[in-house]
Formats: structure tokens, C-alpha cells, sequence
């Protein structure tokens, strides 16, 4: 279970906002309620393409081979070290939408380029979640959550091979989907940390077997 990422924080410094590349610091003045000014502190997101409502998509990959029809469908995830946090993080496949782009498309894509599978977004109305902001007390960014099949049994799914940048080392693996609950507190046990979309998806599938909701 343990990750292969030697990655380490060398030093932190505070950065000035003029040298900024992806975010920023704004203070926003705003009345509350009752007519009182006040002022929030927060992160601005300075990648999102001219006319995008998001700034990515986070994608909900599922395994799954028709000709095992009674094998349990498994999640796609990642391990991939993140210098905020100082810490290899377990993720779903995500990035930046580019200009002109959809959400689904980008999601296609950085399944593609992330971890070398070719999936199908699933086209009855569940594709694309709501738009979803990550943390709106700190920061604007935004995403929705696009759901992917993957067929296992397609001859471009035998041999995956990802398109990482330079920068990008991930390791791609999976987990049967009614496991990701138990999945995610060994990996927090093991020292991972979790990703907010993977532990939500985990919570969520918990929640639906606790409460027999179907």
C-alpha cells in the first residue's frame, strides 16, 4: 500500500500576489444581514477559461467488464503527493478544463492522459454532477464530478498507458466500489491523506448501505 513518491517540501515562502500563476488573495468587502461591512480574506482561482462556469472536473471512473457480469464494479484511483499538505493524497483522476471545452470532454481527456483508460461518460442524466465549490469559506474553485464508465474487456483497456507531464507522477490503481469506506480508513491508517471528493463518494456509499436506502 505504501507509495513509491519520494517527493519532499524543501522550503516555503510567502509568495507575492503580482507573482502569482493559478491563484491569488482578494478581500472582499460585503454587508451581512443586518446592513454591517465587513471583510472576508479568501483564494482566487486565476486559470478558469474566459466563459467556463468551473474550473475542472473531478472524475467517478468505473471499472467494468461485460462479460463478468457478477464481478463487483470498481472505482479508479490515484496516489499522487501534494506539496500544500506535504502528503501523498488518494484521489479520483481530476483537472483543468481548457478553453472551449466541456465538461465531459475534459474529463475524457484527463481520464485518458491521467491513467491511459479510454471511458464513456454515462448518458442517462448522470453524467455531470451539479457544480460543486471545494472549500467557499477559503476559496472560489469550482468543479463538477463527471461519472465514467470504463469497459474492461475493450483491447484499449488491456494495456493503459498514461500521458503524464513532466510534473506529474500519480499511480494509478483500484478498489470494488462498496469498499471504498473500509478502503479509505486503511489508507488513512497507512498515512495517506484523503482527498474531500474521494471521502465524500466513500461517506456516501456507507450511508446508502447503513440507511438500506435501496
Amino acid at each position: 500500500m505504501a507509495s513509491t513518491n519520494k517527493s519532499k517540501v524543501l522550503r516555503i515562502e510567502p509568495l507575492e500576489c503580482k507573482d502569482a500563476r493559478w491563484a491569488t488573495l482578494v478581500k472582499t468587502t460585503y454587508t451581512d444581514p443586518e446592513g454591517v461591512e465587513r471583510t472576508w480574506e479568501s483564494s482566487k482561482r486565476l486559470t478558469r477559461p474566459a466563459g467556463s462556469d468551473i474550473d475542472g472536473v473531478g472524475v467517478v471512473a468505473i471499472l467494468q467488464d461485460p462479460s463478468k457480469p457478477h464481478d463487483d464494479p470498481r472505482i479508479l484511483l490515484q496516489k499522487q503527493w501534494r506539496p500544500p499538505i506535504d502528503a501523498t493524497v488518494i484521489e479520483v483522476p481530476a483537472g483543468l478544463i481548457d478553453p472551449n471545452e466541456t465538461a465531459e470532454q475534459c474529463a475524457i481527456r484527463e481520464l485518458k492522459e491521467e491513467t491511459g483508460y479510454m471511458g464513456k461518460v454515462v448518458d442517462d442524466g448522470f453524467g455531470a454532477s451539479p457544480i460543486m465549490f471545494n472549500d467557499p469559506g477559503f476559496c472560489n474553485t469550482n468543479l463538477r464530478m463527471i461519472h465514467v464508465t470504463v469497459d474492461m474487456s475493450l483491447h484499449e483497456n488491456q494495456n493503459p498507458q498514461p500521458s503524464l507531464e513532466d510534473n506529474e507522477f500519480i499511480e494509478t490503481f483500484s478498489v470494488p466500489f462498496k469498499d471504498l469506506w473500509v478502503e479509505c480508513k486503511k489508507f488513512e491508517k497507512a498515512g495517506y491523506a484523503i482527498d474531500a471528493r474521494v471521502g465524500t463518494l466513500a461517506e456516501g456509499v456507507e450511508c446508502a448501505r447503513r440507511w438500506k436506502l435501496f
